[in-house]
């Protein structure tokens, strides 16, 4: 077994694939990567099964080194990437060599990139997955943040072509598509005015958990404190302040606020690499029409995967 070792770590590394699912009802949240269809293509980049783990970063990478020859993709956003000082691309895959060492600056015009490694990383399991959740120190490496002097395992790197997308990945715009939430009805056509016809921008109190939107104050007429139900990830809440909170991968699974909308599946990544200051807007759309995005958006990262190409 190899290992990639931590010469430089971002503020934000962690182990990270495709999540926990049904155990919400123990209280567990998926947790997972922000951006799954790009920790997906730098999978498939590199050879690997789609539940490999990888390294997920926010805004800025880290160094790395191999014992072995492994396969490497980075994805995400636009950054620069060294190879001992010589620039590779990103959303495309390269060979990293033993002594070599791996550079990932800062993201540009994104929040959340991810380093796939060929083999993926083998940390071990907690609950049938390896991604790190920090609220509860699950997962990964002792369920933290990653650091300077950490040594990873990896699986084994087979043979196979160093590949490449056929054409530029880039991601829809227009407004944030959302869907009334259980709580709709707790607020009255002025707020549901205001949340859908203003402006919100991204604040700085932003994690894996949540990020808050600042914008017109949305108040609930009923109320801001409801018993405690179930929430998704996406769930909108809005506290006493008016200022909504978006729910994203770390997610506490029941909440206290009332929940206006949830971001249609299809934009929330999107959301989540949408960068702080950043100004967005929603649009409500019926269960039918984001389910029907969904599939479009899963329709087309299929196409992605299977035009995956060969490099010269």
């Amino acid at each position: 077994m190899t290992v990639l070792h931590i010469k430089q770590a971002g503020p934000m590394l962690t182990v990270q694939d495709l999540g926990r699912t049904g155990l919400m009802h123990l209280g567990v949240s998926g947790a997972g990567a922000m951006d799954l269809m790009s920790m997906l293509i730098g999978n498939r980049l590199v050879g690997n099964a789609d539940r490999a783990a990888t390294l997920e970063f926010a805004h800025v990478g880290g160094a790395f080194e191999v014992e072995t020859p492994v396969r490497f993709a980075v994805t995400g956003g636009a950054v620069d990437i060294t190879v001992d000082g010589e620039a590779r691309h990103g959303w495309e895959s390269h060979w990293l060599m033993p002594g070599e060492v791996l550079k990932i600056g800062a993201l540009r015009q994104a929040v959340w990139g991810y380093l796939a490694i060929s083999g993926g990383l083998e940390t071990p399991k907690v609950l049938e997955a390896r991604s790190t959740h920090l609220r509860s120190g699950l997962g990964g490496v002792d369920g933290r943040r990653l650091a300077i002097g950490d040594r990873l395992p990896l699986g084994e790197t087979t043979q196979a072509p160093l590949l490449a997308l056929r054409k530029p990945f880039s991601r829809s715009g227009g407004p944030v598509r959302v869907v009334p939430g259980p709580q709709a009805d707790h607020f009255d056509a002025a707020a549901w005015k205001n949340f859908l016809r203003e402006p919100f921008h991204v604040t700085p109190s932003r994690d894996r958990m949540a990020q808050v939107l600042d914008g017109p104050a949305i108040h609930a007429f009923a109320g801001h404190d409801i018993v405690s139900d179930g929430t998704v990830a996406g769930s909108i809440q809005v506290p006493s302040s008016g200022r909504p909170i978006v729910l994203m991968a770390e997610r506490q699974t029941t909440g206290g606020y009332p929940k206006i909308a949830t971001v249609a599946s299809v934009d929330l990544a999107r959301l989540a690499q949408t960068t702080t200051g950043s100004a967005i807007r929603f649009k409500s759309v019926s269960q039918e029409e984001a389910e029907d995005l969904l599939i479009a958006r899963n329709e087309a990262l299929a196409d992605i995967l299977a035009s995956l190409e060969e490099k010269p």
